[in-house]
């Protein structure tokens, strides 16, 4: 099979699911079934899409030219390949997932659930295999549209004010920076294809290049820097499958992959680098992954800081793109794959822990381990991997990170790296510790209080259980398979500028 058919195999078939998910809205059981088949497949199609690419073959799509010299067109690259590979496992996992939170918790509007997320999927899909500005803008536009529903998802007066902060923030970026930015980078440049090394190399002054910037990191809405990450902590009233989708398989990781692509392929590292245009995005991005640390820690609701703990990891990926050396772009790629293996982890033990004793707040949650044990053990080793402590896979991306901080001299960036990390364990660690070491509450009995003696294992249902597992697993096998990512990112490594990884 030739890899520009299975490039396309790889949009169409979330959007042919899509299909035969709304019309099987009366039969559940096929409506499920029709997700887990059209997921199994995409992912099979992007495991011979890596296989080809990892051969060395070139893999290009041109579908359409509607504008001379811009075509709507796909091509494959290792950055572009993970992301892929991850969204798309990822998928699979989340559908298992929802079909058990779903049901148990009697969720409505499931056919439209399932429909929205197979087309976020197929956008996601068009954003990493985007082979240049034009394509990747409309797969991003079509991911906005189409999560809308799905933050909506409830339709009560909380849920709808959600949606108008989710799409009024990203269609505002969008729109009015990105879209501009995109267009200048065509007058100047004569391409918006991507293109290792860059193509602003000697188009733009340094001012230019500093705004340039500027417009492409707001515009990127869904990387979530501070201050245009509103729209992130307000999508979490939706179910808790539609956060795993927000902060792990598509909707940030979409934003932060577009940010590390548009670094590498359209500025390129050197230019960055020789008109010190990183240098401001680079405390940006600090602040941001210090201060929404800070924030989390005041978080009572479990999600609520599971989200803004979402915003300060994104921030790892846009400072390592700034600080545009082979080790931060080493480490911001790595990231992507580690944090989402992490976050997704966390997200479905919240909503685990909803589905199976209707706890929200964290405050609520000591002793809930003795029940649920392996919620609680999963929640441990994926808030590991977040933090970028072993045995988790989060250890060598911000290692990577802190190393290229180090390498560049920007001490404070390292002291903020460490601090944010000790913050990381500020807000998961006592999560942990009360739901093992401190006994239940008491519940009223009458007038009086009893302890809680219930040590019966109160698990949320298999469907949910077995993906938390997975994704923990995942956590661990990436901690020992990081090497193995190296490799696969290496020809991308190659052609940046010759720093880090040859010294």
């Amino acid at each position: 099979m030739s890899g520009s058919l299975l490039i396309a195999l790889s949009i169409l078939i979330p959007l042919a699911g899509a299909g035969l998910i709304s019309l099987s809205a009366r039969k559940p059981n096929q409506r499920e079934t029709v997700t887990i088949i059209t997921a199994i497949l995409l992912f099979a199609v992007n495991v011979l899409l890596a296989v080809k690419l990892f051969n060395g073959e070139t893999l290009i799509l041109e579908v359409l030219e509607p504008i001379e010299g811009i075509p709507v067109a796909f091509t494959i690259e290792p950055l572009g390949m993970l992301f892929g590979l991850i969204a798309s496992f990822l998928w699979i996992v989340t559908s298992f997932y929802a079909i058990g939170y779903m049901r148990a918790n009697d969720e409505k509007h499931q056919t439209r659930f399932y429909a929205c997320f197979a087309i976020a999927i197929s956008a996601t899909m068009a954003v990493a295999y985007s082979g240049n500005l034009l394509t990747m803008f409309i797969g991003y536009e079509v991911l906005t549209l189409s999560t809308y529903p799905l933050v909506t998802h409830h339709g009560d007066a909380k849920s709808m004010r959600a949606g108008r902060t989710y799409l009024g923030i990203l269609l505002g970026t969008s729109i009015g920076l990105l879209l501009t930015a995109i267009i200048i980078t065509w007058f100047l440049a004569g391409t918006l294809d991507f293109r290792p090394g860059g193509i602003l190399t000697d188009k733009a002054s340094d001012g230019m290049i500093l705004l340039f910037l500027g417009l492409y990191m707001f515009g990127i809405g869904k990387a979530a820097l501070m201050p245009i990450h509103r729209w992130l902590p307000a999508a979490m009233v939706a179910p808790t499958p539609v956060s795993a989708l927000l902060h792990a398989v598509a909707v940030v990781k979409t934003g932060v992959f577009v940010v590390l692509k548009v670094i590498v392929y359209i500025f390129g590292i050197d230019v960055l680098n020789a008109s010190g245009a990183g240098e401001w995005l680079m405390w940006i991005a600090t602040f941001t992954l210090v201060m929404a640390s800070i924030v989390a820690l005041t978080k009572d609701n479990l999600k609520a800081r599971l989200a803004y703990s979402t915003v300060g990891q994104l921030a790892y990926a846009v400072l390592a793109g700034s600080l545009a050396t082979q080790w931060s772009i080493l480490g911001g790629s790595m990231h992507i794959a580690m944090h989402a293996f992490g976050k997704i982890t966390l997200f479905f033990c919240a909503g685990a822990i909803y589905t199976s004793l209707h706890k929200t707040e964290i405050s609520d949650m000591k002793g809930i381990g003795r029940v649920m044990p392996f919620t609680m053990l999963a929640f441990l080793i994926g808030a590991l991997s977040v933090a970028g402590l072993p045995p988790g896979g989060g250890t060598w991306s911000k290692w990577y990170i802190a190393l290229a901080a180090a390498e560049t001299r920007h001490w404070i960036v390292v002291v903020a790296l460490m601090l944010s990390t000790l913050l990381n364990i500020a807000y998961f660690m006592p999560i942990v510790a009360n739901a093992w070491f401190v006994p239940m509450a008491a519940k009223s009995v009458g007038a009086m209080t009893a302890p809680v003696e219930d040590k019966k294992l109160r698990e949320a249902p298999l469907f949910c259980l077995i993906p938390i597992c997975l994704t923990a697993v995942g956590c661990l096998a990436l901690f020992v398979l990081a090497g193995d990512v190296q490799t696969f990112l290496a020809p991308m490594l190659d052609g940046l500028a010759e720093k880090g990884l040859s010294q």
